[in-house]
């Protein structure tokens, strides 16, 4: 339980008022979630492409015929 004395709580602030950084978590996630949805779908068109296949079955046939 906070302490008010003179309509101030014991951080500092104004009965009232909120702190300017309320929600930056929030969106911060937000943004990281659509940045790596992002990179995810690019990666997978990427996986999807025929010259990327053609690229990863010559480095495992390369890498069985060691």
């Amino acid at each position: 339980m906070e302490t008010w004395v003179n309509g101030l709580s014991a951080a500092g602030q104004q009965v009232g008022e909120s702190d300017s950084e309320d929600g930056m978590t929030t969106t911060e996630y937000a943004v990281g979630t659509l940045a790596a949805a992002a990179i995810a779908g690019t990666l997978l068109a990427i996986a999807k492409s025929g010259a990327f296949k053609t690229m990863l079955l010559g480095i495992f046939k390369d890498a069985l015929n060691v």
